[in-house]
């Protein structure tokens, strides 16, 4: 299980890789929804918090503030 950590710029990969070929994606918009855009192509997703908790393998890069 994946620690449930994650913030705002965070770089995470997801279980299932993008159709343009890249699995890193960073974390755009939090609240109820989470909005992630794909570091490859620019595409942004909004997924639903539980989904996307359960959707994430591992956080990448942590974002330092």
């Amino acid at each position: 299980m994946v620690d449930k950590d994650f913030a705002m710029n965070d770089i995470v990969e997801m279980k299932k890789q993008h159709p343009c070929g890249t699995n890193r994606w960073k974390i755009i918009r939090m609240g109820m929804d989470i909005r992630i855009k794909c570091e490859g192509c620019s595409h942004s997703v909004l997924i639903p918090r539980k989904e996307f908790s359960r959707k994430v393998k591992k956080i990448l890069v942590k974002h330092e503030e």
